[in-house]
């Protein structure tokens, strides 16, 4: 009986919010996504009970504004073929340059057909534990434990699930230190890349990072032997010759422990919710849901978001998120880096207002509000003296 969900439990709750949709498994672009917004209660409500977000958005009217065009997904398959072609011959040299190392020969194992006869479920566990053991015998020093693994097979805790983490990804290891390289197919034009896409991949790259430290401190050894540093591999110029650089994510993978962590412990989200409250889309027969638009949207604004800018690139919820903002008066939404270096002031007018002394400060904003009334203070001065 102890292992039977309880009604008043977390994961009894998680799966109410869910109600009869399917779960949907998380991929490394879903985690990292996660570290792109980590206040943001509604979303890390629907990600902990495994909501599809797209659905959701797509059934309100608020289809997401992003998403990889077909072209896009061909040019980033053949990218990632050319760099992985002959056992990872390209992505060898380029290691050779970028980390110095004398790698005179590499052992390569691909994990991607492991368990391909089997049915999905059990594919992935082969897959996963073959991963595993590759990955232990390598930490372990064997001589034939291996250089270069081609698409292992992690898993990550979210919410008290394990979700599986399919790669495109080689983990290097080289005298017991592992890197993670990410393959990506945006343009490196004269040594510069654009901004948000490397953001975007280093988020995803802390994911491979979490999980696969995760799986070594699983193994009995340490997680730090998985470097900070992964190696990133994109095109050069215009041409497809791939170039790799070193990208540090300490600070993408701090993120995302602080948000992994918040969503293994919703018990204080879930304890201000109605207890009728529900996130089900009800699918009929063929998917495709059926509740009344209006009551889902009715349920969703029951739940606080934190919409900022950012999410235009990296929640499927961003335009529902925007439009309620809206329609709450929010018009001049601070952008995330600049709402959270204000201690969490969210707009232009609660800045003035802490500024100017009309708004009082809320719970943790006394300190921020005091610095904006001094920053007056002088502006006035400043003014008045010319």
């Amino acid at each position: 009986m102890s292992g039977l969900k309880r009604e008043g439990d977390p994961a009894h709750r998680l799966e109410a919010l869910r109600g009869t949709t399917p779960p949907r498994p998380h991929d490394a672009r879903a985690i990292a996504a996660l570290a792109a917004n980590p206040g943001c209660a509604r979303r890390a409500l629907m990600d902990g009970a495994g909501l599809d977000k797209d659905a959701a958005a797509r059934h309100l009217g608020f289809p997401a504004p992003f998403g990889q065009s077909p072209f896009a997904i061909t040019r980033g398959n053949a990218f990632e073929a050319l760099v992985k072609a002959d056992g990872c011959a390209e992505l060898l040299r380029m290691l050779r340059e970028l980390l110095e190392l004398p790698v005179a020969e590499v052992a390569y194992h691909d994990v991607a057909n492991v368990g391909a006869d089997a049915d999905a479920r059990a594919g992935a566990h082969l897959r996963h534990a073959h991963t595993r053991a590759l990955i232990d015998r390598a930490a372990r020093g064997e001589h034939d434990a291996g250089t270069l693994y081609d698409h292992p097979l992690l898993s990550l805790s979210i919410a008290g699930h394990a979700a599986y983490l399919e790669p495109d990804v080689v983990a290097f290891q080289l005298g017991g230190r592992f890197h993670v390289v990410e393959i990506k197919s945006f343009a490196v034009i004269d040594g510069q890349a654009e901004p948000s896409a490397v953001a975007g991949a280093a988020r995803q790259a802390a994911v491979y990072v979490l999980a696969l430290r995760s799986l070594l401190e699983e193994l009995g050894h340490d997680p730090l032997r998985v470097s900070h540093e992964v190696v990133l591999v994109c095109p050069e110029n215009f041409a497809n010759r791939p170039v790799a650089t070193l990208v540090d994510v300490r600070r993408q993978l701090a993120v995302l422990r602080r948000q992994l962590a918040r969503m293994t412990a919703l018990d204080r989200l879930l304890d201000g919710l109605p207890d009728d409250l529900t996130f089900d889309l009800r699918p009929g027969e063929d998917g495709r849901p059926t509740r009344p638009v209006a009551e889902l949207a009715d349920a969703l604004r029951r739940t606080t978001a934190r919409y900022a800018p950012e999410c235009l690139s990296t929640c499927d919820l961003c335009l529902f998120c925007r439009d309620e903002a809206r329609q709450e008066g929010a018009s001049d939404l601070l952008g995330r880096q600049v709402r959270d270096e204000l201690g969490g002031v969210a707009s232009v007018a609660e800045a003035l207002g802490l500024a100017d002394g009309t708004r009082d400060p809320a719970e943790g904003q006394e300190e921020i509000a005091r610095l904006l009334r001094s920053a007056e203070r002088l502006r006035r001065e400043c003014l008045g003296s010319v």
